[in-house]
């Protein structure tokens, strides 16, 4: 069998729900050529190309995936809620491998050194020009969170994404983060910017007084002779996750009886495809799949969930809807595709692309495109503030060391006895003995309400909003999981029971070593508020002026909660 055969039959067992490994770049297996991990012969007649939660990374990064990513109740032990070892067990893949790197946290410093960067639009749009090449006919689909989550990006008003995504060639697109720039500036990007280019598709974004549609809830298109429907679900719960002044008279939520009213509308207008482009979180889209009926995907972004094999979920009809994610930061791109006969699909196959910047080219034009827009910004990016002596990465349920950075220069800077971070996805990782500059500070706190803050709360208080957002992160109804991971927190020790009751999660609050008292107040530092109005010392002023003043970051253990009551859970190491 020659290795096209090969690549075929492993396309043919992924349509089969089978489970094949995936062949490593180098490692001490059985070594394939660098190629075959991007040999994607065509299948099938109709082609999407999925790609969601970049936040602005134009240039290739470092990303480590998380080593707590739990699921409780009926998401317990199930995709995406699976880690390390376990993850590589449940889809078969082998250890030590670019994959491997590629899908899990494991040996994370030793892999990243071998198997380089990941990422970077220059190495991406090499990648999706060499799939349309297979694939005539075929769209790009962002799932959002595209324009926000780099210094130049926050610089520009988001103009060096919308610049370097109409040169990638994405087609439709929906969002979340980039409604923090404001309801002004996204439409003065949709109607200057993006006419003729990009469809920006959000059929649950309406007009709070009227109802009526703030932006276009979908597009047919025909492929290869058959017609497709792609709908947009921007983010559900944006006006509460970030400031809702951002948007004002504008209402969000997840609509579902207005969806399914939309794919029953673009089933009778004949498509024979309905894709959902969702950014409402992984757990959502299978809950979501669970009650509708006629859709034939969810390509879903939001919980930068990096999931190898679409996951078939049983429709209200009795049919199947296939859901997806494609990670973040530009690592990843999902190649979903469904050969389509007689206006009914027979069969489909997906592959989730890693994006390794020393396997694909960089593109020239897109190369000098980055340059261009990132030229004026170039001695301030790369202005170094400190070193780190220690892995910084931020992604996972409770902190990474990255969160650990930020409480500490806060409740430091701010005399603080607490601090709290927001649990955001966003931000990329440094290796030990990386200088750490202005660009890599800007990846962890480029936001438009970067105010720093410093007020005295209860302890009542503090286990509120401790409480609170964990409900958020561990309801056991997907459809109140509004998003993000758990606040980041300085200080302070407590313990926790993700499959606790709403308001009892929490327990055993302590600071150096006291119980926290319920009457008692607490200096506590933050920054992000959603509050219009709030003054405050931006978040990279704060932690900017702290990094320099200590030069060297040493080896940051993140303070995790003591949590209990998950034994057995597959998303915990």
């Amino acid at each position: 069998m020659n290795r096209r055969e090969f690549a075929q039959m492993l396309g043919l067992g992924v349509v089969a729900g089978i489970s094949l490994p995936l062949l490593n770049g180098c490692g001490r297996k059985s070594v394939a050529a660098a190629g075959d991990l991007y040999d994607l012969p065509r299948f099938g007649n109709v082609h999407f190309m999925h790609m969601t939660d970049a936040h602005a990374q134009l240039m290739p990064v470092y990303y480590r995936e998380p080593s707590v990513n739990i699921g409780v109740h009926g998401a317990r032990n199930q995709s995406p809620h699976i880690v390390g070892e376990a993850f590589l067990k449940a889809y078969g893949l082998p250890a030590d491998s670019r994959i491997a790197h590629a899908l899990t946290y494991l040996d994370f410093n030793a892999a990243a050194a071998q198997f380089g960067r990941v990422g970077g639009f220059a190495h991406l749009a090499t990648l999706v020009k060499q799939v349309r090449a297979s694939r005539p006919g075929s769209l790009l689909l962002d799932g959002g969170d595209l324009w926000q989550g780099s210094a130049t990006s926050l610089w520009t008003k988001g103009q060096d994404m919308v610049d370097a995504s109409k040169a990638l060639g994405i087609d439709i697109m929906t969002g979340h983060w980039e409604f923090t720039l404001g309801a002004d500036r996204v439409m003065e990007i949709i109607e200057n910017d993006l006419d003729g280019h990009i469809e920006f598709l959000a059929h649950n974004v309406k007009d709070f007084d009227f109802g009526d549609a703030i932006f276009a809830s979908h597009t047919m298109r025909e492929m290869n002779g058959v017609p497709v429907a792609i709908i947009g679900q921007a983010f559900p719960y944006t006006p509460i996750a970030n400031p809702g002044h951002f948007t004002p008279g504008w209402t969000f939520g997840i609509q579902e009886r207005e969806l399914q009213e939309t794919i029953n509308k673009v089933r009778s207008q004949g498509a024979q495809v309905v894709v959902l482009l969702s950014h409402n979180g992984a757990d959502v889209d299978i809950k979501l799949a669970s009650r509708l009926s006629g859709l034939d995907a969810i390509m879903g972004g939001h919980t930068h969930d990096a999931i190898p094999q679409a996951i078939q979920v049983k429709d209200s009809a009795g049919g199947q809807t296939l859901v997806t994610n494609a990670g973040s930061n530009g690592k990843f791109l999902g190649v979903l595709d469904f050969d389509v006969q007689a206006g009914k699909i027979k069969q489909w196959h997906y592959r989730l692309l890693p994006v390794f910047a020393d396997l694909l080219p960089a593109d020239p034009k897109m190369a000098a495109l980055i340059d261009r827009v990132r030229a004026p910004y170039l001695d301030k990016l790369n202005t170094t503030l400190a070193t780190t002596e220690g892995l910084l990465y931020r992604r996972g349920n409770f902190n990474g060391s990255f969160d650990q950075l930020i409480v500490d220069a806060l409740m430091e800077t701010k005399d603080a006895e607490i601090a709290f971070s927001p649990g955001f996805r966003w931000g990329t990782s440094l290796l030990p003995g990386d200088k750490i500059t202005v660009e890599d500070l800007m990846s962890q706190v480029a936001i438009t309400y970067p105010q720093t803050t410093l007020n005295e709360f209860t302890g009542e208080r503090i286990k509120f909003i401790l409480e609170d957002v964990a409900d958020n992160l561990f309801n056991p109804d997907p459809y109140y999981q509004q998003g993000g991971d758990m606040v980041r927190v300085g200080g302070l020790d407590y313990t926790i029971n993700p499959n606790a009751d709403s308001g009892n999660r929490i327990s055993e609050m302590s600071l150096n070593g006291k119980p926290v008292e319920a009457s008692k107040t607490y200096k506590v530092a933050g920054w992000a508020p959603v509050a219009e109005g709030v003054e405050g010392e931006p978040i990279w002023d704060v932690v900017g002026n702290w990094l320099a003043s200590k030069k060297t970051v040493p080896l940051l253990e993140p303070k995790q909660p003591r949590i209990v009551g998950l034994k057995d859970n597959l998303g915990l190491v």
